[in-house]
């Protein structure tokens, strides 16, 4: 048997507070392979890949790479932290240049290696370019080049692919199977299950605790005779999958298009549409098993389909008229054009998608229609009210949530909450009673006096959520709500949102994770600044059939399928 590139036994790691990060977890990675780390938020993932790195010792237990302990083959690691571990003020040259020289890499070496890495990853074209300014999958192409600048055998990847589109997460895996080919051993930490069905092999944490080890078709393999695709209902589908989650026998569910995906409990016989009550036409077939199936089992499920917060949301009024309305928006910054002719309009009580590429325009068409930024041309409606003129009362009938976390780390939740409250000029009585709500709602209550900057990703997210909707505002922005939230805390986002929108609440968001994409009713896709494709999911998974011949296309088999087939149209029309 060949030697492992690092392994670890019994690891045990314990901090201030006596709480159990990892608690005696085995791990084996293996040269030539992808080993992938999956876990909810506070799992310890990162824990164990700092103890592999020799950044951390553990507690208990043996940790070895190549045979010695981590701090004693520091050459022989290449790694990548889950935040950006560059220098955003350096250049993308200028960053390989401090690695290697922190590697000790000779100088009559180091052009060669450039060189290499440069074009390994595509970026020779922006080598003078500061790597602040990169979208996020050039930030972690980069990122990867400079873990390689020594060739190492063993390279830990924390969560490389948070915050990247389909595309650029492909040409990640691309680069990393390329590794592999070369005997380079690979642990791959992720919050992208389908990336972990793409690993050799897969350890699963959750409180410290190791729940599976194995290929992940074993843990597939368990559940796939109780994952159904029910379809042909009466009920409107945000209706029928909270009916479906509420049912004691069903554990998990999630939106597609307009049929609904449904995990049956262990024990429990599969239902049939008469035990489902969801109408006569209604159709129940087998549905093709997932990792994240497996995984959402093996953490006890997901949450029910009843919202606590839209429980207590209040109801809003009906009216024909448009809640969103984008008209021609286009921004320009100097010669370049980040939006172009952007037009689009979303009636009340739907949920709207804008998808694209990172750095295709969408998150600057989302400024736009916040107020955030002032289009150069074109205009823009929220709740009626034009942002140009009326931008005060516009601003007052949404609830904002910003791509990367938007609240005051050095504040205490408690005084977020307090903050936000004034911002959103409730009365000290509704401010009371809304902080009150949120924190019941969202679980704050025994967070309340801890500074927000150091609560973890999933609380981070559920403490913008509840500034975000403490005012009860009609339409709602989420600007990739959940990027780089487990599946657990997503289904429970959606859950939310998917009960929001039936109490009439209409909801733009922006997202990587392509199954979110079909929760909305509506998506444009944005490519180089313009829109290539609109409408429901369906109907862009069947433009992408009919492009791929793919039977049944997912949506990031869509994404990609229109994208390519924009860039050939455009090469199409320069050659004439």
């Amino acid at each position: 048997m060949a030697q492992m590139v690092a392994e670890a036994s019994g690891v045990t790691k314990t901090f201030g507070n006596g709480t159990a990060a990892l608690d005696g977890v085995d791990i084996a990675i293996v040269p030539g392979k992808v080993t992938g780390l999956v876990g909810p938020d506070g799992a310890g993932k990162t824990t164990l890949i700092r103890i592999l790195a020799g950044l951390m010792t553990p507690n208990a237990g043996t940790v070895s790479v190549l045979g010695d302990v981590p701090t004693q083959r520091l050459d022989s690691i290449g790694y990548m932290p889950q935040r950006f571990g560059l220098y955003e003020d350096l250049t993308v040259r200028e960053n390989l240049v401090l690695y290697a020289e922190l590697r000790g890499l000779p100088r009559d070496a180091q052009e060669g290696v450039f060189k290499r890495l440069l074009e390994f990853t595509d970026l020779a074209r922006f080598q003078a370019r500061p790597a602040g300014k990169l979208s996020g999958g050039m930030k972690q192409k980069l990122g990867l080049a400079c873990a390689l600048v020594s060739t190492p055998p063993l390279l830990l990847l924390d969560e490389p692919g948070v915050g990247v589109d389909p595309i650029s997460r492909r040409e990640l895996w691309a680069m990393v199977a390329e590794l592999t080919g070369e005997g380079i051993g690979v642990l791959w930490s992720t919050a992208y299950l389908d990336e972990a069905e793409l690993c050799d092999s897969v350890y699963l944490l959750s409180e410290g605790k190791l729940l599976f080890s194995g290929p992940p078709a074993e843990l597939t393999g368990s559940i796939s005779d109780r994952v159904i695709r029910v379809t042909g209902f009466a009920e409107r589908r945000r209706t029928a999958l909270t009916q479906a989650l509420d049912r004691p026998d069903v554990i998990d569910g999630t939106l597609q298009g307009r049929a609904i995906r449904l995990l049956v409990g262990s024990g429990h016989p599969v239902p049939d549409a008469a035990a489902l009550a969801l109408g006569p036409d209604t159709r129940i077939e087998p549905a093709i098993a997932r990792f994240e199936d497996g995984f959402i089992e093996k953490l006890g499920g997901g949450p029910p389909g009843t919202s606590a917060l839209a429980a207590r949301y209040r109801e809003i009024p009906h009216t024909d008229a448009p809640a969103i309305e984008a008209k021609g928006l286009t921004k320009r910054f100097g010669e370049f054009t980040a939006a172009s002719d952007v037009s689009f309009t979303v009636p009340r009580g739907q949920t709207f998608g804008l998808l694209g590429p990172n750095g295709a325009g969408k998150s600057t068409t989302f400024k736009m229609l916040c107020g955030l930024l002032t289009p150069t041309a074109g205009s823009s409606t929220v709740a009626g009210f034009d942002l140009r003129h009326s931008a005060a009362q516009a601003r007052a009938s949404l609830g904002y949530m910003a791509q990367k976390f938007s609240l005051y780390g050095d504040l205490s939740v408690a005084q977020n909450l307090d903050f936000f409250a004034g911002a959103y000029d409730l009365r000290r009585g509704d401010a009371r009673e809304a902080i009150e709500r949120v924190t019941e709602i969202f679980e704050l209550g025994a967070h309340m006096k801890r500074n927000a900057g150091t609560l973890p990703l999933g609380f981070k997210q559920r403490l913008a959520l509840a500034c975000a909707v403490m005012h009860q505002p009609s339409v709602l922005f989420l600007d990739e709500p959940t990027s780089g939230v487990d599946p657990v805390m997503r289904r429970e986002f959606w859950t939310h949102i998917n009960g929001l929108v039936r109490r009439g609440v209409t909801v733009l968001v922006t997202t990587h994770f392509m199954d979110e994409a079909e929760y909305c009713d509506q998506v444009t896709l944005i490519y180089r600044a313009r829109q290539i494709a609109s409408g429901p999911p369906d109907a862009l998974k069947a433009q992408a059939a009919g492009l791929t011949g793919a039977a049944d296309p997912t949506m990031e088999d869509a994404f990609i399928a229109l994208i390519e087939a924009s860039d050939a149209n455009a090469e199409e029309g320069q050659a004439a």
